[in-house]
């Protein structure tokens, strides 16, 4: 659970997903298969960490600050060989400000009446500061200060017999976003919220089953892809097959539809639909509704590629990469020292002076959330030589904060809140600036009426302010005591 606002010293102001989850059941070295598709999904948080692991006997942890790789690649001292059973969750973490406490990692273990159980979670409670408030006041200790850990409790103090009759009772008590996936003795368990806000699909190598954020996820171990976990859908695997339970009252769909813009991989299948197909449709409905004289599109790497795909082959000009990414930025470069933090932006990416110089440029970029990164890109674009510079953003102005799992700065922190486009335009340093609309938008996603305002599918209340969760704590005198506890303990 995260609300402070986080950048990288790097300069990259986009919006960030908080984490990733995966999960195997009755598969041979569990473990390594979790560590693989955590790899898959390294893009989904990069500050910590975990996997846990039943052999049948007792349960295996290891969690750690850092990527996948530096906890359980190569060089990690034998973390996963240690990681044994034929079950396994894992979970990727990112953090906001500060470094990542340890005992904010997941997945969370707890000892229960029914035996142990590992929870891990993607998504964002959006009451859990007030039910963590009366657990407290019940006489409940917390060791973190994450939202999952209040799932625990929920289910620790549940009077219902089973423990998927557990899980839902506690689940009945929450508000907000949420895939959870679970692994006790028996079973591995996801759930979706009933708005099926975040992603979780089911995947099958063999007789192995996967939950996982993504389909690369799936990709990478050779799982074949067998289904989304609907909204509001309970999963329960375990030794007899997969059982589907519908718990919760059925709602509204509303994904997150920031994972097809952002957050997701190019190469990943989402709710039936391609990720890198949809970005291209949405850079080629930007084309039409706000085309520009120009010589060359050129994109904001690496999450603008797809999208000035899109946009060039509708414009008709030509497409080329002007601007060069330093892939190899380690986390040595994340406090530069003073001489050298004027650099900015250029320790990420550099100019292609050759494809860029005398010519009238379009950048074509997923989002502008602080403004920071995209006047620095424009900076050196013209530097190159750029004749004109001209900004094209495949989303509408991020003008609301996200509580539902995405690291989002504080809303009076939003360039596109506080300023007009024209006001954006003169502030980033372009010639023009234009953003998708809304209804533009859900054209390119295949609605050709645009947004419905009865159910648009689609959670866009970073564009729209339309909330269709209930955001218990902000609207409370907790919301800002939620914020400072969070902020300290991170």
């Amino acid at each position: 659970m995260t609300t402070e606002p986080y950048v990288g010293a790097e300069g990259d102001d986009h919006l960030n997903e908080e984490c990733a989850v995966f999960g195997v059941f009755g598969g041979v070295d569990a473990g390594a298969l979790t560590a693989l598709g955590l790899h898959a999904l390294q893009h989904r948080g990069q500050e910590a960490t975990g996997i846990v692991t039943f052999d049948g006997e007792q349960f295996h942890a290891h969690r750690g600050n850092g990527h996948v790789s530096e906890n359980f690649g190569a060089h990690s001292n034998g973390n996963v060989s240690r990681l044994k059973g034929e079950s396994a969750i894992g979970h990727n973490r990112y953090s906001t400000s500060g470094e990542t406490n340890q005992r904010n990692i997941q997945p969370l273990f707890a000892d229960f009446e029914f035996g142990g159980m590992a929870i891990c979670h993607n998504g964002n409670l959006t009451n859990a500061f007030q039910l963590r408030h009366d657990l407290v006041r019940r006489g409940c200790l917390f060791q973190s200060t994450t939202d999952t850990e209040t799932i625990v409790h929920l289910i620790a103090r549940s009077h219902q017999s089973t423990v998927d009759d557990r899980i839902v009772d506690a689940l009945h008590q929450v508000e907000g976003a949420y895939s959870l996936v679970c692994l006790t003795q028996r079973a591995m368990i996801g759930v979706r919220d009933p708005r099926g806000v975040r992603p979780l699909v089911l995947g099958r190598l063999g007789d192995t089953h996967i939950l996982a954020s993504e389909t690369c996820a799936l990709d990478i171990i050779g799982a074949e892809f067998v289904r989304d976990v609907e909204a509001g859908e309970m999963v329960v695997i375990n030794a007899e097959g997969v059982t589907s339970l519908f718990p919760f009252r059925d709602r509204p769909r509303r994904f997150c539809i920031f994972e097809y813009i952002y957050f997701a991989r190019p190469d990943s299948i989402v709710e039936g639909t391609s990720v890198y197909r949809a970005r291209q449709a949405i850079g080629a409905e930007l084309a039409s509704e706000a085309g520009v004289p120009a010589d060359v599109i050129i994109p904001v790497p690496d999450s603008g590629v797809p999208a000035a795909l899109g946009y060039a082959t509708q414009a008709g000009i030509p497409f080329d990469l002007g601007i060069i990414r330093n892939h190899y930025v380690g986390r040595t470069f994340i406090e530069p020292s003073d001489s050298v933090r004027h650099l900015g932006v250029k320790l990420k990416h550099n100019a292609n002076r050759a494809m860029v110089e005398g010519q009238r440029v379009v950048l074509v970029d997923d989002s502008i959330v602080r403004g920071t990164t995209s006047t620095k890109i424009v900076e050196m674009i013209r530097a190159a030589g750029a004749r004109e510079v001209h900004m094209r953003i495949a989303s509408p102005p991020t003008t609301h904060s996200c509580f539902y799992g995405v690291d989002t700065p504080e809303r009076d922190k939003l360039m596109a809140a506080r300023m007009s486009v024209d006001e954006m335009a003169a502030a980033i340093g372009v010639d023009s600036l234009a953003f998708i609309s809304i209804d533009g938008l859900y054209r390119a996603m295949g609605q050709a009426a645009g947004r419905s305002a009865d159910d648009s599918g689609f959670c866009d209340a970073c564009f729209t302010g339309d909330y269709p969760i209930a955001l218990t704590d902000q609207d409370s005198d907790a919301g800002t005591n939620q914020l400072s506890l969070l902020a300290a303990a991170s």
